[in-house]
Parts: structure tokens; sequence; C-alpha cells
């Protein structure tokens, strides 16, 4: 599937996050990522994500498709993190 990510944490716990996110998808701008992404592998995500977040006051929104073809993007201004430049 592919996921489109967005969290929001407090400033003790947001690098944490930040490191963690990366490990699963691509780092798109600030809180926000996107990717494919097993079920196995989302719900791992999940498993550790929810150990770094405080349930009471962070968020964590995940955008699911089936694939990215089925979603049309669209950067108006500079793109944070262009995905074209990866080997």
């Amino acid at each position: 599937m592919y996921v489109i990510l967005v969290y929001d944490m407090d400033k003790r716990r947001v690098g944490k996050m930040l490191k963690h996110c990366r490990c699963y998808l691509n780092w798109i701008q600030n809180s926000v990522f996107e990717g494919a992404i097993s079920e196995v592998k989302l719900k791992e995500f999940l498993a550790g994500a929810k150990l770094i977040m405080n349930e009471e006051t962070d968020s964590l929104i995940i955008f699911k498709s089936r694939q990215e073809g089925w979603l049309a993007k669209e950067v108006i201004g500079k793109e944070k993190n262009d995905l074209d430049h990866f080997i």
C-alpha cells in the first residue's frame, strides 16, 4: 500500500519520531512522510510509534491508498525533498 503520514508531536519527542519515520518512509517536509509500505511493516511502524508518542497530546495521521498511482500529487512552491534524485 502507499501511505502519507503526518504527525504532530511535543518538541521533546519530535526528533525520535522523525528518526523512526525515516526508517520506514520518505521524508517530504516537516512532519510529513510518504511511501510504499506493507501491512506488516506498517504494523511494526505503529508499534514503535506508540512507544514514542503520548497518545493524550500527540497525533499521527495516516492516509492510505492501494498504490501511489491512485493519488495525484501537486507541489506548489519549493519541494523540500525531491524524491526524483534517489538512485
